[in-house]
């Protein structure tokens, strides 16, 4: 979003919780703080303590601090990072937007709403109606679903504190949308901003081809990636996996893995259990994929779409993420989200490669998903 922003010169200073530039030798304890510097944001103002940030940490580690108590800890600390720098802004003639994220922000709205600024939330999940989603789900499902336990109470009313004092609240979906209108949050205040995504370049001039029949020495092979938890629909994908047990498919899971995985598929030869992947590596198992299968119950967008969209990759999903999947043009929504629709929706992809292939070639990343046109939408939010 930042870069996004400097596409229209609209980014005055950003605050991060972990920041350092070519040279830094902080860069060569981690590769993943290596790689939060960007060159178009070389010559931006960006506040990001990485030696405060990874004291907080080392603290938290020593302390054996995990789970809700680490988040909200990590949140607390990220507010009084950000609010010593604030203090030291100096406004022009035009009041400054404060733009922030859900779940740490809502001391440094107060702060802005005392200083006259305007105040904008970016929203990152669907919020409490997720919560009880997955919460169900965890109730139907108690043996597969982990050690997942709800936010605490103040987690949510410091939210509700956020959406109080935020002038605008900006989603990534329509589901979104509608989840945060089922918890009261006014209507006016809503926007809809999708998330902005780049195509890696060695994915631009890729073609997919299908072969004319699948079969047990060249299976349709079925990706899924992300974490693997209930929220994403992996009880019933899983259950659908059973129903397709005889038939030529392969299924491919890379993610870290947040359930218990039935002993019945643990070892099964038509399910290759994966584990994580750093995001470098995971072109290849889009690029060696037939179908991207995503059978989320809730996500705020869901970036893996662009990602296998990236690698003409067709699309299985539901309406409870982004809007990606133009049903029967690049990709299919699924009815409901049940192993028989899972198992059908696979089995007419397996009868029909043709149909694949024509749903591959018309997939690809759609500009309003680039960082101008996100840069963009976001500028009218701020207007």
């Amino acid at each position: 979003m930042p870069r996004a922003l400097c596409c229209h010169q609209a980014l005055g200073l950003l605050i991060t919780d972990a920041w350092v530039r070519p040279g830094n030798p902080l860069g060569l304890l981690s590769a993943g703080l290596k790689a939060r510097f960007h060159a178009e944001l070389a010559e931006a103002e960006v506040y990001g303590p990485a030696v405060r940030s990874m004291a907080f940490e080392l603290r938290a580690r020593r302390s054996v601090q995990a789970g809700w108590p680490l988040v909200m800890a990590r949140n607390r600390w990220f507010q009084q990072v950000a609010l010593a720098r604030l203090s030291q802004v100096v406004a022009g003639e035009r009041a400054p937007v404060l733009m922030g994220y859900s779940y740490a922000a809502a001391e440094l709205f107060a702060f802005a709403r005392r200083k006259g600024w305007r105040t904008v939330l970016g929203q990152i999940d669907p919020g409490p109606v997720e919560e009880e989603i997955v919460a169900g789900l965890q109730a139907a499902a108690p043996r597969t679903g982990g050690d997942w336990t709800r936010a605490p109470a103040a987690y949510w009313s410091e939210w509700r504190r956020e959406c109080a004092l935020a002038d605008r609240i900006v989603v990534n979906s329509s589901w979104s949308r509608d989840a945060l209108l089922q918890e009261g949050v006014p209507a006016d205040k809503i926007r809809i901003v999708p998330l902005a995504y780049e195509r890696p370049p060695e994915s631009l001039a890729f073609r997919r081809r299908y072969p004319s029949a699948f079969s047990r020495t060249r299976p349709l092979r079925v990706l899924f990636l992300g974490q693997v938890n209930l929220r994403k629909g992996v009880e019933p994908l899983l259950a659908a996996i059973r129903l397709l047990s005889d038939e030529p498919i392969e299924f491919t899971f890379v993610g870290p893995v947040q359930i218990a995985i039935p002993a019945d598929l643990r070892n099964n030869r038509q399910v290759l259990w994966r584990g994580p992947a750093p995001r470098p590596a995971t072109g290849q198992f889009y690029n060696d994929a037939d179908v991207f299968l995503f059978p989320t119950f809730s996500d705020g967008f869901g970036l893996t779409q662009l990602e296998a969209q990236a690698w003409r990759l067709p699309i299985i999903t539901t309406r409870f993420c982004g809007e990606v999947v133009e049903h029967g043009r690049n990709g299919w929504i699924l009815p409901e989200i049940t192993p028989q629709s899972i198992a059908e929706m696979l089995r007419e992809c397996l009868r029909d490669p043709v149909r694949l292939q024509a749903a591959s070639d018309l997939s690809g990343v759609d500009e309003k998903f680039g960082l101008v046109e996100v840069g963009r939408e976001w500028m009218k939010v701020f207007d």
